[in-house]
């Protein structure tokens, strides 16, 4: 007995010495900055310098486009076709981009042939579609309310991409999804507290539901464009990624342009200039900056796209969302009810779980 005790007592003492020690929080921030650290040198300093730039563009730049949007409506200006195409006026500065990769990387220009020209006619159609849409929720909507409810693209994004591109999704991103759906029904509930006095309840529910579709449409023409790049593209450079953007803002110019010129609103600009409070200097100062904080936007995701990931260009997204409501009720004065603040913080506590969501699937389909 007293043997067997003794046996026992070695068997656990052999046990616990292969227990390995509790790893406190500051060894944990410990290793974190010692990987940190080991990243940094792998890559040149112009490889950070870029990431930096990109990462201050999506953080600057979209925030902003989103504020000009609503104050063009706040100042005077009611088309939704002008908003529209200077979403896609821009695009030439995206090509500007493009031009110097050919003469320093050496690249050459990807052919087109009849299913990849489709592919961006089809999609430079749904981005046309899409900004429409965006415009009437902006012509109805707060820009922080229009912010929250735009942040359900990511549901759009997760489910179009499981179902065409066959992305995975695991539960932290399922609960993200349905956390994230929660925040927006939330926002739905608070409608009273943010509607402008000249916008009818009609109008506010139809902003709404613009601003829903064209969330659905953003996260449609994501995974369509994975699906591109999957089926059609097949390498994932710098230069291709722009190629794709070019192409398809170019499509969606060219369908928004003609809305425009079947609508008059080329015509109609004149008018609005005038009326335009602060006047005509300041409308075209609007239009022409929302035009290139699109654009410089577009180049900011899809530079972090190539130069780190899509979970860092997740966070980046998840952050422009309170950076956008928070900017907006300072600059544009927009009232932040308790339920708002409810809504932003469950919508970041989502963004946080897909993107922890995200990590996950990227360790297991790299292992």
């Amino acid at each position: 007995m007293r043997q067997t005790l003794l046996e026992a007592g070695n068997e656990m003492d052999e046990r616990l010495s292969e227990v390995e020690p509790v790893v406190s929080i500051w060894d944990r921030i410990s290793n974190l900055k010692k990987m940190a650290w080991e990243a940094y040198k792998r890559k040149s300093i112009s490889h950070w310098i870029l990431l930096v730039l990109s990462s201050a563009a999506m953080l600057v730049a979209f925030p902003a486009s989103s504020l000009l949007s609503r104050v063009y409506y706040d100042n005077g200006g009611t088309s939704k076709w002008i908003i529209s195409w200077v979403a896609v006026a821009g695009w030439p500065l995206t090509a500007l981009i493009l031009l110097p990769t050919y003469v320093f990387l050496k690249t050459y220009p990807t052919p087109l042939d009849i299913k990849l020209t489709l592919s961006y006619i089809v999609l430079g159609f749904l981005s046309a579609a899409d900004n429409l849409m965006y415009a009437y929720a902006y012509a109805y909507l707060p820009a922080s309310t229009a912010a929250l409810i735009a942040s359900s693209s990511l549901v759009f994004s997760a489910l179009f991409g499981y179902a065409i591109v066959n992305n995975k999704l695991n539960a932290s991103m399922i609960n993200a999804l349905v956390v994230i759906t929660a925040a927006m029904a939330i926002i739905a509930l608070d409608s009273d507290s943010d509607r402008y006095s000249n916008v009818t309840d009609k109008q506010y529910i139809m902003g709404y539901v613009w601003d829903i579709l064209a969330s659905a449409f953003h996260g449609l023409i994501f995974a369509l464009s994975e699906l591109v790049f999957v089926k059609l593209l097949g390498r994932r450079s710098f230069h291709v990624v722009l190629e794709q953007q070019v192409m398809v803002s170019l499509f969606a110019f060219v369908f928004t342009t003609i809305g425009m010129i079947v609508n008059k609103d080329f015509q109609g600009m004149k008018s609005e200039a005038k009326a335009f409070e602060g006047g005509a200097s300041a409308y075209y100062e609007v239009l022409i900056w929302g035009a290139i904080t699109f654009q410089l936007g577009i180049l900011g995701g899809t530079a972090v796209l190539f130069l780190a990931s899509t979970v860092m260009a997740g966070v980046l997204n998840a952050v422009r969302v309170p950076i956008t409501s928070i900017a907006a009720v300072i600059l544009l004065h927009d009232t932040m009810s308790g339920l708002k603040i409810l809504s932003l913080l469950i919508t970041f506590w989502g963004f946080a779980s897909y993107i922890y969501g995200s990590s996950s699937v990227s360790k297991d389909s790299s292992s």
